[in-house]
């Protein structure tokens, strides 16, 4: 269990320190939060070698950078662009039907969410709480960098995942801000976080929003997702990479 926490720790601080502490207009507590990790990991590292009484080196595997193509410019009109093709790499293709969707879990190239370390995902009506199995774990990565900014018992919300193509109609007449067309939530790479709904509850939180918004930045600049503010519909359309 502590290799495994010293493991968390290192990869949330890998991730971090490069572009956070640099980062304008943070908020103050959240440096000293990081070195505060740091610290702990530098500390907690204090097994020896016996035979030369010094610390013993921790030897850490760390994941293999998973190869992201550039974008080309010329399919790049807005924003949303990057999210359509992202998603189109980064899975199996669109989603065509109901049917199509099933079998795809089938195959368990679409895996189940509900919960996890620091993430929830709400009850859903237009949308179905499966993504690819690579998606899963940039979510579980985005969970457990917002427990270490804030503790072990909170967590954000997904308010929408997967949709089908009969479903994104379906939202489309009921939300006109919905995507008319196809949507990068059709490739199972893509997902809503509420910046209103923390730890179970619709409320605002500007301090929790921050930690969620500096987070996504990071994992955006680090290449592992794509995300835009939706300020309508209060939430960060999340895109992996």
């Amino acid at each position: 269990m502590k290799k495994k926490r010293l493991i968390q720790l290192v990869s949330v601080f890998i991730l971090f320190s490069a572009g956070a502490l640099a980062t304008q207009g943070y908020i103050p507590e959240l440096e000293k939060k990081i070195k505060d990790t740091y610290s702990t990991f530098s500390n907690s590292s204090s097994s020896t070698d016996e035979r030369n009484n010094n610390p013993a080196p921790i030897k850490i595997e760390l994941p293999v950078p998973r190869v992201i193509p550039p974008i080309p410019e010329e399919l790049i009109t807005k924003e949303y662009d990057k999210h359509l093709y992202a998603a189109e790499y980064n899975g199996f293709g669109l989603i065509e039907s109901e049917d199509h969707f099933n079998k795809l879990i089938e195959e368990e190239k679409l895996v189940p969410i509900s919960e996890g370390a620091g993430y929830e995902v709400m009850k859903l009506t237009h949308s179905h709480p499966y993504i690819t199995p690579y998606s899963k774990t940039i979510l579980e990565e985005l969970g457990r960098a917002f427990q270490m900014l804030n503790d072990e018992e909170s967590y954000f919300t997904l308010t929408s995942v997967t949709r089908t193509p009969e479903q994104q109609k379906s939202l489309r007449r009921r939300n006109k801000n919905a995507t008319n067309g196809i949507s990068s939530h059709s490739y199972g790479a893509s997902f809503d976080i509420s910046y209103i709904r923390f730890n179970g509850k619709k409320s605002w939180n500007r301090k929790n929003q921050k930690k969620l918004e500096m987070i996504l930045n990071e994992f955006e600049k680090s290449g592992k997702i794509f995300f835009i503010k939706e300020r309508k519909q209060s939430c960060y359309h999340v895109t992996v990479r």
